[in-house]
């Protein structure tokens, strides 16, 4: 792929939506850490951390092997299975079907779980704390890992993928610890509208591009794809806007 749109889509794809799964890791360790105290925490934290070392030791390697048409069909419909549903949820929270992801009240519940399993011996080894943390950062690394390695491995470019990620997640901790609370002023909604778009569209590009298909422009096919993408998204809001209530109802369910 060569230099140009296709390499600035690959970034500000990959930036965003590492941004959104570092936002809900971020504020779940925050929560914890300042319930619970950060001893067990950081060992959740480094626990997770290296067992995702490894689950990305053992994936990337393989990628190599698999010829880069196929690996493009495959990549590109885990995609859109994936950029799909993002949509889907950001179409409904944008149109007042669905509730808005709120980061605060998130933190404020992680904390309310967590006082409610205080730990009996404040030096001893926190077993809740721990297994919170390391459920967060495990769980959403897995999703930035799955964003990496198939974005960057479907583009020809894992490594600028893989940077592109790690500037995402090391910005939003240091904002998380030092505001020290939520990230509620990322708009995280926003955000994972332009995932939705942004995953949708590189499904549909890659998938077409491992299918045979010859995009006109090559890279560029990526912008067009992305506005068609969007427009329709926008529209979607604006029709479930202008349902009745009782089909809003139904979509939402």
């Amino acid at each position: 792929m060569a230099v140009g749109s296709g390499a600035i889509a690959l970034v500000a794809s990959t930036f965003l939506a590492s941004t959104v799964e570092s936002v809900e890791a971020v504020t779940i360790v925050l929560a914890v850490g300042v319930t619970r105290g950060w001893r067990s925490v950081v060992i959740g934290i480094v626990s997770a951390l290296a067992l995702l070392a490894v689950i990305t030791a053992a994936l990337g390697p393989a990628l190599v092997l698999i010829p880069l048409n196929w690996l493009r069909l495959v990549v590109g419909a885990l995609l859109l299975i994936f950029g799909l549903q993002w949509l889907r949820k950001a179409i409904l929270r944008a149109s007042g079907l669905k509730a808005i992801h709120d980061e605060v009240a998130i933190f404020a519940r992680e904390k309310a779980m967590a006082r409610e399993h205080p730990p009996t011996d404040p030096g001893a080894f926190d077993g809740y704390g721990f297994t919170l943390a390391f459920k967060g950062v495990f769980l959403e690394g897995l999703e930035v890992i799955f964003i990496v390695l198939t974005f960057g491995a479907s583009a020809g470019r894992i490594p600028l993928a893989a940077v592109t990620a790690l500037v995402a997640v090391l910005l939003v901790t240091v904002v998380g610890f030092v505001v020290r609370g939520p990230l509620a002023s990322v708009p995280e909604n926003t955000l994972k509208f332009a995932v939705g778009i942004m995953l949708t569209s590189f499904g549909v590009f890659w998938g077409g591009e491992g299918a045979g298909i010859a995009w006109p422009g090559n890279d560029a096919a990526l912008i067009g794809i992305v506005g068609v993408t969007a427009v329709l998204s926008v529209v979607g809001v604006l029709v479930l806007r202008r349902s009745p209530v009782d089909e809003l109802t139904g979509a939402a369910s």
